[in-house]
């Protein structure tokens, strides 16, 4: 049984951006009876056509519309408006949200690598898990990142630029060999053998260790120099990433491995070291590990730096924060007994974890709960997307099955994120309004044969089928009767005539029974 945060119970319709059918609640009770009140306006042959029209063109109910604007208030419902977005929403002001890039690529904190992980996949199943979009988003992000306009000083450093370029992952690993031809301490082309030529994680990580190696060699003579000239502060940008780069996936490695510990101290220490490269995420990174050691207490302190005003949020943090409010109360939670004696307050705080989470990406709980299938996640993804859902879910998920009941307080109150904002396209709640154009940058990113999950979904409710047909049929039979009365007067002698038929011979035969009944001849005698 659905639970909303008061304790109570409703029915919804599908994740599709449906209204609930029903509430309890005084503003849904008001707003359901204006909405009652205007259908009765609609009940004509041209009305249920407009109707069906005016959804079809602007994605909105007239009659729903009308409900909201101009019947609500009248009866009293314009008390109950909306509250304020809370103190972690996002935009602070309607400037500040329409200057927010809503379809911005972010680089995937947890990506995989390619000739370890996705290529392996690829070679299995003969299916590619990645896009040319989403690669040719990792070639630009390496042409940022291991390259400056210095690299004509040193001849390895110009093979790698030309390799970053090249869409051949062949070409690619030759170009590295290359590299290294020239300078056995080029760190790039280390970099890229590890992601591209090794096919296990154990050889990844033995190339990662030869580029952590040359790197700090590297970054260090950089360092001696940087404020000589800006090429010279360049190229120390440059080596930088480098570096930052290669010890991030140096722990993800050892992550996989299974030396978590080592792991965490590496991520910990990353981000002791450079602390300006927050936007790299690697706080993510560190956040699965420590879900995996169990340490609650230390992703709490985690969550309580990140999970900041003025940061931008994310379903790791989201659902994170919402895992551990849920850890503390879904072990004894139960939908029956919370709906009979309500919410307590760590319950409360609980579900509106999990409402904050489902209203910043709300296509991960079909996951999470095995609803929709998973793939592997893609090298970039786009925050409150479907290509984000499947990277949080495709690591968290046994995170949240370890923890007991976790799921199950998911699956009872996740929908009730949709009763509280109806409109996600127009208005949030925490967060600024769903972007709409997610869609487009997921089909983008995420393989073909993977389907999409789109949110929210404009259904045509029933009660408008309903209407638009019965109208139309009655405006159909009304026309013809004009046209041709007698006619229609024999089809209709006929229509009704064989409606009635199974009636008639029904009661017929009763008859018979009845005469043919001992008792009743008895009754004659």
């Amino acid at each position: 049984m659905p639970i909303d945060r008061n304790g109570q119970d409703f029915r919804y319709r599908e994740l599709g951006g449906g209204r609930p059918v029903a509430s309890r609640s005084l503003r849904a009770s008001r707003l359901w009876c204006g909405e009652r009140s205007a259908r009765a306006l609609s009940w004509s042959s041209g009305d249920g056509v407009f109707e069906w029209w005016h959804f079809r063109k602007y994605g909105t109910s007239f009659i729903e519309q009308v409900s909201v604007s101009h019947l609500r208030p009248l009866i009293g419902g314009a008390e109950n408006s909306p509250p304020a977005p809370a103190a972690f929403s996002v935009g602070e002001n309607e400037a500040s949200r329409q200057n927010m890039p809503e379809c911005k690529v972010w680089r995937n904190p947890l990506n995989l690598f390619r000739g370890a992980e996705y290529s392996r996949y690829m070679w299995v199943t003969g299916k590619e898990p990645l896009t040319y979009y989403d690669m040719n988003l990792s070639a630009q992000d390496h042409q940022t990142f291991f390259t400056c306009d210095t690299d004509a000083l040193r001849p390895s450093d110009t093979v790698m630029q030309k390799a970053w370029r090249e869409r051949n992952p062949q070409a690619r690993i030759k170009a590295a060999y290359q590299a290294l031809e020239l300078n056995n301490d080029c760190a790039t082309a280390y970099v890229l053998l590890a992601e591209e030529e090794a096919t296990t994680i154990v050889d990844a990580e033995k190339y990662f260790k030869q580029a952590l190696k040359a790197g700090e060699m590297i970054y260090r003579k950089s360092q001696n120099c940087h404020s000589q000239s800006p090429q010279h502060e360049a190229q120390l940008r440059r080596d930088t990433n480098v570096l930052v780069y290669v010890k991030r996936r140096l722990a993800m490695c050892a992550r996989k491995l299974g030396r978590i510990r080592e792991a965490v101290k590496m991520m910990r220490d990353l981000m002791k070291e450079f602390p300006l490269l927050s936007m790299l995420n690697i706080h993510e990174n560190l956040l699965e590990a420590l879900l995996e050691l169990q340490a609650y207490a230390d992703v709490q302190a985690v969550l309580a730096k990140y999970d900041d005003i003025s940061l931008p949020k994310s379903a790791a943090i989201c659902y994170t924060a919402a895992l551990l409010k849920a850890r503390a109360v879904s072990e004894r939670f139960s939908p029956e007994t919370a709906s009979k004696r309500g919410l307590s307050t760590a319950e409360i705080n609980a579900v509106e974890a999990i409402h904050r989470a489902v209203e910043f990406n709300p296509h991960v709980p079909k996951y999470l709960l095995e609803m929709k299938s998973l793939v592997l996640p893609p090298e970039h993804i786009l925050k409150r997307g479907d290509s984000e859902a499947v990277a949080y879910a495709f690591f968290h998920l046994q995170h949240w099955k370890r923890i007991e009941g976790a799921l199950n307080l998911l699956h009872c109150t996740w929908e009730g994120t949709f009763r509280m904002i109806p409109y996600p396209l127009e208005k949030g709640h925490l967060f600024y309004p769903y972007p709409s154009c997610t869609e487009t940058a997921d089909r983008e990113l995420l393989p073909t044969f993977h389907e999409v999950s789109v949110y929210p979904q404009k259904e045509l409710p029933f009660f408008i089928h309903f209407t638009a047909g019965l109208c139309s049929f009655s405006a159909m039979l009304a026309l013809l009767t004009h046209q041709f009365p007698e006619l229609m007067v024999i089809f209709a002698k006929a229509c009704f005539g064989t409606l009635l038929s199974p009636f008639i011979f029904t009661m017929e035969h009763i008859k018979d029974l009845l005469l043919s009944c001992p008792w009743h001849r008895l009754t004659l005698v």
